[in-house]
C-alpha cells in the first residue's frame, strides 16, 4: 500500500510540473510578444499575497495594458480597457460581459495569433497614451 501512495505522489508531482512548465512557457512567449509590440511598456509584479507570493505579471504604459494570471487549466490575459479595443481577430474569449475589461483565456496547447495579439497590445498602449494626453 505504501508503494501506491508513493506512485500517486510522484504522478501528481509530474502532472504539476508539466502544468507549471506550459504556463511558464506561455508567460515567456507572451512576455516576448509584448516586448516586441511595446518595447516601452513596463513589466512589474503586482498584488503579491501569501497564496501568490510572486504576484501578478502586469504590463503598463500610461496605465495598465494587461495582466497575466495562471490557473490550473488555463492562463488568463486581462486587458484593463479591453472593452474599448477593436478585436477583429476575436482574440478576446472571456469577460465579454464586463463593462471595461476583456480577457483571453489560453489553455495548454492553444495557439495565439501573434500578429493579432501584437496589434491588440499596440492598440491598448495607444488608448492609454491618448487617455493620458487628455488629462
Amino acid at each position: 500500500m505504501a508503494k501506491k501512495s508513493k506512485k500517486k505522489t510522484a504522478k501528481k508531482k509530474t502532472i504539476a510540473k508539466r502544468v507549471a512548465d506550459w504556463r511558464a512557457a506561455t508567460l515567456a512567449r507572451i512576455r516576448k510578444l509584448i516586448e516586441e509590440a511595446a518595447p516601452d511598456a513596463v513589466e512589474e509584479r503586482k498584488w503579491k499575497k501569501p497564496s501568490n507570493p510572486k504576484g501578478v505579471p502586469t504590463w503598463s504604459h500610461d496605465g495598465i495594458l494587461c495582466t497575466f494570471e495562471s490557473y490550473k487549466d488555463k492562463v488568463k490575459l486581462t486587458f484593463a480597457r479591453g472593452a474599448s479595443l477593436k478585436d477583429p481577430s476575436k482574440l478576446f474569449n472571456a469577460s465579454m460581459d464586463a463593462g471595461t475589461r476583456r480577457a483571453i483565456d489560453i489553455s495548454e496547447g492553444d495557439k495565439i495569433d501573434e500578429r493579432a495579439f501584437k496589434l491588440l497590445i499596440r492598440d491598448a498602449m495607444e488608448l492609454n497614451t491618448s487617455k493620458s494626453k487628455r488629462n
